[in-house]
């Protein structure tokens, strides 16, 4: 089955388009429920999610209840959290009971995951009975886990049975999921003992038994495993799907490549937004809001800040009789910020692929700090260029250049060496990373470049 076909809507949707998103607010603002409706019949579930997310709230609200019975149940799988809790609130508790009846497990418990206890207790209570217990079991688990990402939906039979029971139990057999990857072949007490492409069972003679195709490799996932775990191993070994297993090895449910696509995405996004103080996206999120999620980084940028200045106070003596050390300053400090940047961005990005360990972690801070002192070397004479030519003073100019180098080397070895750390410490190097390495290299460049200038031309 397609992906289109698995939504509910026709392999021929149409896109999203701009005009499309006019047409659609023009319809609203008149009124025309039935045209603004027949407007989205044809968009996928993830471009009419785009859609509404598009729109002013008062308007995707319009919109839902416009669809009515129409809209496709996968549209909330793709909302951002900050629409999806608006829509939730703002639809009821027993309509979208109504709407997460019609997803697949994984998605009602990332539905559910991101609603206070008590939306999340009446929408189970209209859930029925079997859906229930399934996604209570599965929210039991804990977050950002193997277990709240999997389906339990999946495709296991016995490996005694023969290729034509295999093909007609799937035809017979409606609670099976819409799209699936591979057969597991399971042992009595319920454990994976391997995997069969559906495409190789299709091509094999009814006649034979499963258990002499040639198995696939499975690699098994403990319930328990944290979602980022489970990406690395989907990327590494270029898995499609995998089996979940519970502390007993059973079968328990399955993960499929289209989620694993989802949690990359997730991680890739969290570290980006890390490195700014930032733990979620809020670009749909109040001005309030987002005022409070940013607060607490600012104040932590402020006290570094101080920390920095304070190296500035120690000098005030020199930058008094040298005023023009206050024009040179920054560039030293920006230079060096820049520069701790670069190792930092490398550095995390490289623990995060598994591509940075304690094996080559001393290599790695050597090739940093080489690379460092060559762009330091550089930017030397570069720096007593500019500021021979700007000054005139020979003196000044080999003290800035001087401060360069110290400082781009310093910048590259802290860039690398503080997100090791916090990892070794086990914090997340992502999120802390960027603010102790531009308090490290603004703290040294100041410190290097006035001790100099202290030193020589005082």
């Amino acid at each position: 089955m397609s992906a289109a076909e698995g939504s509910g809507v026709e392999s021929n949707a149409r896109p999203l388009t701009d005009e499309l998103v006019e047409e659609v607010q023009s319809a609203i603002a008149a009124g025309d429920w039935p045209r603004a409706a027949e407007l989205v019949a044809g968009l996928h579930a993830a471009d009419l999610a785009d859609l509404l997310q598009l729109l002013e709230p008062e308007q995707r609200l319009a919109l839902t209840r416009a669809l009515g019975e129409r809209l496709d149940p996968e549209t909330f799988s793709y909302l951002e959290e900050e629409v999806r809790e608006e829509l939730v609130e703002a639809l009821g508790v027993e309509r979208v009971a109504e709407i997460v009846s019609g997803l697949e497990t994984d998605d009602v418990v990332d539905l559910l995951s991101e609603l206070e206890a008590e939306e999340q207790a009446e929408i189970l209570a209209r859930l029925p009975p079997p859906e229930r217990i399934a996604v209570e079991q599965q929210l039991a688990y804990p977050e950002d886990s193997a277990g709240r990402l999997m389906q339990r939906e999946f495709v296991a039979v016995p490996e005694y049975w023969l290729v034509g029971q295999t093909i007609d139990y799937l035809r017979a057999t409606p609670e099976l999921p819409d799209e699936f990857y591979d057969i597991f072949i399971v042992d009595p007490r319920m454990r994976p003992v391997g995997g069969v492409p559906v495409s190789r069972v299709l091509r094999s003679n009814r006649s034979v038994p499963l258990r002499e195709l040639r198995l696939k490799e499975i690699r098994p996932i403990p319930a328990t495993m944290d979602q980022e775990e489970v990406a690395f191993l989907f990327r590494q070994y270029g898995l499609v799907s995998a089996p979940v297993v519970d502390e007993d090895g059973r079968l328990v449910g399955v993960i499929t490549i289209d989620d694993v696509v989802d949690v990359m995405e997730e991680e890739a996004e969290e570290d980006l937004l890390s490195l700014g103080g930032l733990h979620e996206t809020d670009v749909y999120a109040p001005p309030l809001k987002r005022a409070k999620r940013r607060i607490p980084w600012l104040l932590v940028n402020m006290v570094t800040a101080v920390a920095a200045a304070s190296v500035v106070a120690m000098f005030e003596d020199t930058i008094a009789r040298v005023t023009t050390l206050a024009v040179l300053m920054p560039i030293v400090a920006g230079m060096g910020g820049n520069a701790g940047t670069q190792s930092l961005t490398v550095t995390v990005r490289a623990l995060a692929t598994r591509e940075l360990g304690p094996a080559n972690a001393g290599r790695m801070i050597l090739r940093e700090l080489a690379t460092g002192a060559l762009n330091g070397l550089v930017f030397l004479l570069v720096g007593f260029l500019l500021a021979f030519l700007w000054f005139g003073d020979t003196q000044l100019a080999i003290v800035f250049g001087c401060g360069m180098l110290i400082n781009l080397a310093g910048a590259a070895l802290g860039g690398v060496l503080v997100p090791l750390v916090l990892e070794r410490l086990g914090f997340d190097p992502a999120v802390a990373s960027s603010i102790f390495v531009t308090t490290v290299t603004d703290m040294l460049g100041f410190f290097v470049f006035l001790g100099l200038a202290t030193l020589v031309l005082l």
